[in-house]
Formats: structure tokens, sequence, C-alpha cells
């Protein structure tokens, strides 16, 4: 008898679904956009310098890019400036928040798990892959819990060879 025929695969014969976050990773370039720039005596926003800029600056810059705004100065901004700057980027952006990168990587991975087809994870035990090459952000692994947690069997997080229960459907 060969000894190759008395292997199994166990992971394969689990009927475990994998789910890999780094799939729904956006790879598109991320910019801050640091409305500092725009201050005067790096204090506060003059309405009319700023909306001069706002008709003159080059929005085609930010085209397929992810950018996130901020301001690193303590500065008085007001809100609308944010709006503004939203209102010119958005055209071309791919996407625009408020924040630092870290909302943006946020708010690009709740969007595509927002759009995941649930019907492949329906009734199904599911492995939510934990290490890999792209830092996942946390809020991803939350946001997938959310929106698994109604449909699936069981969520565990890890590799199908050493997973950590984390629901499991009561029947």
């Amino acid at each position: 008898m060969d000894i190759q025929e008395n292997i199994v695969n166990k992971v394969a014969a689990s009927g475990l679904v994998t789910l890999n976050l780094e799939h729904y990773y956006d790879h598109g370039e991320r910019v801050v956009y640091d409305i500092k720039d725009n201050l005067f005596h790096g204090l506060m926003l003059r309405e009319k310098d700023f909306r001069e800029f706002i008709k003159t600056h080059d929005w085609a810059a930010y085209s397929g890019k992810n950018v996130a705004v901020i301001c690193s100065a303590d500065a008085i901004v007001p809100t609308w400036a944010y709006m503004l700057l939203a209102n010119k980027m958005k055209p071309y952006a791919n996407e625009v928040v408020f924040g630092g990168l870290e909302v943006l990587e946020t708010v690009l991975i709740t969007k595509a798990i927002q759009k995941i087809d649930l019907s492949a994870f329906t009734d199904q035990r599911v492995v939510i892959k934990g290490c890999g090459d792209i830092d996942v952000p946390i809020a991803a692994y939350v946001e997938i819990t959310n929106v698994l947690t109604p449909v699936v069997k069981s969520i565990m997080y890890g590799e199908p060879c050493s997973t950590v229960p984390v629901y499991k459907r009561k029947d």
C-alpha cells in the first residue's frame, strides 16, 4: 500500500470557508491633504483666500487617489472648509474622508466589506484569516463579524488548522 493514499487533508475535508480580508484591500494610492497649508499665519482660515485657492487649485491631481483630509495645526478651521475640499476632490478621488490614514483605511475596508455577496457564506462555518501580508485594520474584523453573524453557522478567527471560536449559532 502506498503511503500517499493514507494522507487526508483534514482542513479541506472540514467544510470550513476561509475569508481573507486582504482580498478586499483597496490598493489605490493614499494621500493626506493637510489644510494647515491654507491657513493665514498658521492660525486661521481666511474665507476669501481659501475660496480663491479652491477655484485655482488643480483638483485633477487627486484622480483615483484615496484622500485623508486633516488639519495638523491647532487652528480655527470652519466646517464648511472641509466640505468645500470634499466637494472639489470627490469628482476625481476614489475616496475622501475627514481624518488621518487610519480613518481612511477603516472607511475603505468597511465599504468593501459592505459590498460582499453574503450568499456564499450563508449557513457556512467561516474562518476569518488572521495573519497576512497586509496590515488589515481591526475595524475590518469587527465589521466582518457584524456582517456575517446573521447568516453563518459559525465564525472563527485564525487559520483553518488553528482557530479561535468567535461565534456559533444556536440551532
